[in-house]
């Protein structure tokens, strides 16, 4: 137990230190007009939020099957995806990462990942990161909250899911939830920008 939280300490220095491979430095701000995306889920379907008319928005997680912070919260994405998707914010997760860089991210190991977690959430190939590009991801995983607003999805927070990467029982503040919470009274997000702690996003330049 000791060896591995001293990996996992390890581990958050190199990822908060941005030390890992060069990943996107611009993208979106809160409160964006974000574009749509269309991509393969692990079933060979094509995912994009156009299939979600009725939703209210959409939490945007780019994560992959191999970083421990992406493993640390795949439960808690699963439970949020359970709560929230009912309420009209359905999960979509994202893998950007090149598998000629990192090959447990591939679209074969995504497949088995998502069918050995069950994930209730669709699980998309992000092929080349052009989406992570272009949301400015930089971390595995980095949420995008997106609400609707008629015909455009406003980027309504970026960030972490919450404060305590390692270990659920710990957190102190939900800043995804909250950021739900926000949208749902009818308020504007009170905290739209946190700082994501994960594993650098591995693309080609």
């Amino acid at each position: 137990m000791k060896k591995v939280s001293i990996l996992f300490a390890f581990l958050c220095l190199f990822a908060t230190q941005g030390l890992w491979a060069q990943a996107p430095t611009s993208g979106y701000q809160p409160g964006a007009v974000a574009q749509s995306f269309n991509l393969k889920n692990i079933d060979g379907k094509m995912v994009s939020p156009d299939n979600y008319p009725d939703a209210k928005g959409f939490i945007v997680i780019f994560t992959c099957n191999h970083c421990p912070f992406s493993i640390a919260y795949e439960d808690r994405i699963i439970a949020l995806n359970k709560v929230w998707a009912a309420k009209g914010y359905p999960v979509l997760a994202l893998n950007p990462n090149d598998p000629g860089i990192q090959p447990e991210d591939s679209y074969e190991n995504m497949r088995k990942r998502a069918r050995s977690k069950k994930f209730t959430f669709p699980y998309l190939l992000d092929e080349g990161g052009l989406t992570a590009r272009q949301y400015g991801a930089t971390k595995t995983p980095h949420v995008y909250l997106l609400k609707k607003n008629q015909a455009d999805l406003i980027v309504a927070y970026i960030g972490a899911i919450d404060d305590n990467s390692r270990n659920a029982s710990d957190v102190k503040e939900k800043y995804l939830e909250n950021a739900l919470l926000d949208l749902e009274a009818g308020k504007e997000v009170q905290n739209p920008l946190t700082k994501a702690i994960g594993c650098s996003i591995k693309l080609n330049k």
